[in-house]
């Protein structure tokens, strides 16, 4: 196990600098630089080229990459364009909300996903299956902007339940620590509900596919001669051999919170790295874009190892040598 980690930081390394090199060099392609988005008609070609050259945007692009790479090699990102505070500041303040939203999204995904499934596998075929197999297959293929866009039309503006943006409300914000945790769990179960629902209907396919191939595995079939219950041999046999294709679907869960929570912290101003990244994009805020673009790949990068780790720990046969 330790040399498959080992393995995997040291392809990590170049994939990373290839992802922000892609990056950099796509960034810089837009025409246009940050000056360019000041709207004041009294800002002449002289004060645009000095803006330009306090952000070291008049160099060369070579020289400008270079600079770059050297400053990250020691763990400096540079300082914002638009927050003009440190990069790091920035991304320091707006990964918290993301790691919360993040987090409760891919538990309510798993938690739903394998509920689901497992009560549609108790009695393949019936019409509570027939019903989650149609759901699911609909949810799954359904935009995560539009359901979002449902969500706060039918709980926040027809119903009124739910706060339809932000992470707390206004009055939250000299309140108790009580009041402010309930104020910011019902911000936060409109963008985690959509997020992790969307999720939780794919999650259940893929587990309800790998139980039914399952169904008549020879093992499974002793255990129901031996007289073991259906809900027993479903939970105790049957369960963790089907887990291995979810530990799988767990590294392709993470990029797709990534690029699910970009979407869906726009939607609902929620103050996370996808919401800094789309304020960076529109401002051009070139060592902001980087950095989140190298913290999304660590996390996808990140994702896959704990994938196989995982996978190593739930499948014994995988560790064995070849």
């Amino acid at each position: 196990m330790a040399r498959l980690i080992l393995r995997r930081l040291a392809i990590a390394v170049p994939l990373l600098w290839l992802v922000v090199t892609l990056t950099f060099l796509a960034v810089h392609a837009v025409p246009g630089t940050v000056a360019d988005l000041i709207d004041n008609p009294q800002l002449g070609p002289q004060a645009r080229a000095h803006i330009e050259e306090q952000f070291g945007l008049d160099r060369p692009l070579g020289e400008q990459y270079v600079r770059w790479l050297a400053a990250l090699a020691r763990g400096d990102l540079g300082v914002s364009f638009l927050y003009r505070q440190p990069v790091s500041r920035v991304v320091a303040r707006a990964l918290p909300p993301t790691l919360l939203l993040a987090g409760t999204a891919l538990t309510l995904d798993f938690a739903l996903g394998i509920l689901l499934a497992l009560i549609a596998v108790a009695r393949p075929r019936s019409w509570f299956d027939r019903i989650c197999t149609v759901f699911s297959l609909g949810l799954y293929g359904m935009p995560s902007f539009w359901l979002a866009g449902l969500a706060i039309l039918f709980f926040s503006v027809i119903l009124g339940w739910l706060p339809a943006s932000h992470m707390h409300s206004v009055g939250a914000i000299g309140a108790s620590s009580s009041v402010r945790f309930a104020d910011l769990i019902r911000h936060l179960i409109l963008p985690a509900g959509v997020l992790g629902v969307v999720g939780a209907a794919g999650t259940a396919r893929y587990l309800r596919a790998a139980l039914l191939d399952l169904h008549e595995a020879p093992y499974l079939l002793a255990a129901r001669a031996r007289g073991l219950s259906r809900r027993r041999v479903l939970l105790v046999h049957a369960l963790r051999p089907a887990l291995l294709p979810l530990v799988t679907l767990l590294g392709l869960a993470i990029p797709f919170l990534v690029s699910g929570s970009l979407v869906i912290e726009v939607i609902f101003a929620w103050p996370g790295i996808g919401r800094v990244l789309w304020t960076a994009a529109w401002a051009r805020d070139v060592p902001l874009i980087l950095a989140v673009t190298l913290l999304g790949a660590g996390a996808v990068i990140l994702g896959n190892l704990v994938s196989d780790v995982l996978y190593l720990i739930v499948d014994p046969r995988a560790r064995s040598p070849r």
